[in-house]
């Protein structure tokens, strides 16, 4: 997750945003745990490393290893977690064997998003791993939140399923996360625009306990259905194997 977006004051172990998020990565690694063969968890691009470390949390024994990886780490913070069971590192594994990798909002921070996929699948070994990804959807949501992030890019269901396709991920379904709050970040955005507020800054803020339990009662249903949901979202989900 980005730093960045804790800069405001969320708290994802409450925010209705990330604890909504947890939700389908959480129904896709169980499924993957199906075969009772233990993952390693590459969460690349990790940051804080709250969604890798909530799997571990979720799954016990059943993770091997969680390797947080980000170019920004500190040495000490590498030194502190060496050879331990979460361990943070500056780069992707040299061998990734019965992984699940995990990108939750990164590539559209990468000027070549097909590079950093192709990097991962040089690193996996054998035919037990599998990916789960994230990225903001619809170039028609770009605003100053983008902008503050340092996005490169917004995503549809053809567009990351191409740059997916040329890495030669085998994607088992690619679908929209958020559609029922579309409507609303849409109208939401276009009318900050019309009038002119396209400064960088972040939409991501704490809510009221009452509004966050509300919004997150809307994206828990909003994850039951969102499978199937191939029409419109705020987010772009894709998960299958490498």
């Amino acid at each position: 997750m980005d730093l960045k977006e804790l800069e405001n004051g969320v708290n994802p172990e409450i925010h209705w945003y990330y604890q909504s998020k947890l939700q389908p990565l959480i129904a896709y690694t169980s499924k993957l745990l199906r075969n009772d063969i233990p993952l390693t968890i590459v969460d690349v691009g990790s940051g804080s490393g709250f969604f890798a470390i909530k799997l571990e949390k979720v799954f016990g024994p059943k993770i091997k290893k969680v390797f947080l990886v980000d170019i920004n780490y500190t040495p000490e913070e590498i030194d502190a977690t060496r050879n331990a069971k979460i361990e943070k590192v500056l780069r992707i594994p040299d061998k990734i064997e019965n992984g699940l990798v995990i990108l939750m909002d990164v590539l559209e921070h990468l000027e070549d998003d097909l590079k950093m996929l192709n990097e991962i699948k040089a690193a996996t070994t054998g035919s037990n791993n599998h990916f789960f990804i994230t990225v903001p959807a619809f170039y028609s949501l770009w605003s100053g939140h983008d902008v503050y992030l340092g996005h490169y890019r917004r995503y549809k269901i053809n567009t990351l399923n191409s740059v997916l396709n040329k890495a030669n991920y085998k994607i088992e379904n690619t679908y929209y996360l958020y559609g029922s709050l579309f409507p609303m970040v849409w109208a939401v955005r276009k009318l900050d625009n019309l009038k002119g507020k396209k400064e960088a800054t972040s939409n991501m803020k704490p809510f009221s306990p009452l509004v966050n339990s509300v919004l997150l009662g809307i994206a828990t249903i909003d994850m039951k259905l969102a499978g199937a949901n191939k029409v419109f979202g705020v987010t772009c989900a894709s998960q299958g194997a490498i």
